[in-house]
């Protein structure tokens, strides 16, 4: 049996506390007037339209406009894209081709105290019609003038996509950021055309009426990928990206009408939802310690550091883990996944139970309990984390991971229910996963650490015979 060291508890409940703290406060770090969210803490979570409200707004195209079925479902993937981008996982986006209009339903910002719908709204990115333009002229008014305004080269439905990026692109060969362009094939000859003809000159990007930026030409670009670099910073360079994909739309969208979803509408039930959860883990530790004795306060300790990375994964604390919109589904996902947490410490426990029932040693009984465990406890899991995939995969965003390998197969559901579903396979997943860390590698790390401290040898407390 490999030794763990005495330490090796203290380190992983350290470890552990610390990672609480700083999934509670998180970090803020302010530099002159500047202030910056380090790590994101519970504050920073974005709870759901089924919590804390949001907006119910209807898009359309421009009076005298017909849209195709096709431009529509176009415009509706890039509404959905874009949602997806900023981290919005609860909403809803749909189009009615009868009626030539795009619904969507949207939960308020983690910060949003003023519940303004306006500003919800441009939150999706600013619905208007992206053009690029010869030249840079401007007249007083603000507007494109001469043949800036009569001269258009592209329109946002010639782009195929918008990304920040790291480059060495200008002419000194030096890294700086800038935004690289991909286009369809719709306008790489048109692009390769203005750009042979306009070397040495501007082409300007406008949102509707208003300039967003108005790079030069450098050189002729024929295979539809092109670069815009200049004095960007990494933010700077990432807003106009944003501001091109937000633009890419067959035609500009027009609100049609909208309307606010109460903030309080589930905040009674996430309050006793969670009020619940934190009844059913105390009612939960205290049997383990009655039941289980040393091995129940390990698994409470595990438990906990499991809850606690369950909440960071949702906050964005972990780059790997964007922020993501909890819903009421969601937390019940939590909590389910905290049973399956239970299950397996109180597995591991019995088999520790019985090993010392048989006569083994003490040394010996936790390490073969954990052994003979482990099996049930991962075919239990694996069974889980498959119907949790197969849940986002089903209901998730249409571009996402599980979406992409299942969409053969699931083709025939639609996204309508992607936020409470999706958000309750992802809590799922995550939870199952972080379950056969804490409550099986950390709990066999603390439990064989703690063992081997000499108050601790006793076997009654492990629930065997003194």
């Amino acid at each position: 049996m490999k030794k763990v060291g005495k330490p090796v508890f203290f380190i992983i409940v350290l470890l552990i506390a610390a990672m609480g703290y700083l999934t509670v406060a998180g970090v803020t770090t302010v530099y002159g007037d500047s202030t910056t969210r380090a790590i994101k803490g519970i504050d920073d979570v974005r709870w759901g339209i089924d919590i804390r409200g949001g907006v119910d707004v209807t898009f359309s195209p421009p009076e005298g406009v017909t849209a195709t079925a096709e431009e529509m479902d176009a415009a509706e993937s890039i509404i959905q894209v874009r949602l997806v981008s900023q981290n919005i996982t609860d909403s809803e986006v749909y189009t009615d081709h009868d009626k030539n209009r795009i619904i969507v339903r949207f939960p308020w910002k983690a910060d949003e105290t003023e519940f303004n719908p306006e500003q919800a709204i441009a939150e999706l990115g600013a619905m208007a019609n992206l053009t690029f333009r010869e030249g840079a002229n401007i007249g007083p008014d603000g507007k494109p003038a001469g043949d800036t305004l009569n001269k258009p080269v592209l329109e946002g439905k010639d782009i195929e996509s918008a990304t920040a990026v790291y480059s060495t692109a200008n002419s000194a060969g030096t890294p700086e950021y800038g935004v690289e362009l991909k286009l369809k094939e719709s306008g790489k000859q048109k692009f390769a055309e203005a750009t042979g003809r306009l070397i040495g000159q501007p082409i300007s990007i406008w949102m509707d009426e208003t300039l967003i930026s108005a790079p030069t030409v450098r050189n002729q670009i024929n295979d539809g990928i092109a670069q815009i670099t200049g004095q960007f910073t990494s933010q700077e360079a990432t807003d106009l990206a944003n501001k091109i994909n937000a633009g890419a739309l067959p035609f500009a969208l027009v609100t049609e009408n909208y309307n606010t979803i109460s903030p309080t509408l589930g905040a009674g039930a996430k309050d006793a939802m969670m009020m619940a959860g934190a009844i059913a883990f105390a009612v939960v530790a205290a049997i383990m310690l009655v039941c289980y004795r040393l091995p129940g306060l390990v698994a409470i300790i595990a438990l906990a550091g499991q809850v606690i990375l369950m909440i960071a994964s949702i906050t964005g604390f972990f780059s790997v883990f964007p922020s993501f919109t909890l819903t009421l589904p969601g937390i019940a996902g939590i909590i389910l996944a905290i049973g399956f947490g239970v299950d397996a410490n109180i597995i591991t426990a019995e088999r520790i139970k019985e090993e010392l029932a048989n006569g083994r040693s003490l040394d010996s009984a936790v390490d073969s309990g954990f052994k003979r465990a482990f099996s049930a406890i991962l075919d239990g899991n694996v069974t889980v984390i498959i119907v949790a995939i197969i849940l986002m995969g089903s209901f998730g965003p249409p571009d996402s991971l599980f979406a992409r390998i299942l969409s053969p197969l699931f083709f025939m559901f639609g996204t309508s229910a992607a936020g409470t579903i999706y958000s309750f396979g992802y809590t799922l997943l995550i939870g199952v996963l972080l379950n056969l860390l804490m409550g099986v590698l950390a709990s066999r790390l603390m439990l064989k650490s703690v063992s081997r401290q000499s108050w601790a040898r006793n076997p009654a407390l492990y629930g065997g015979k003194n």
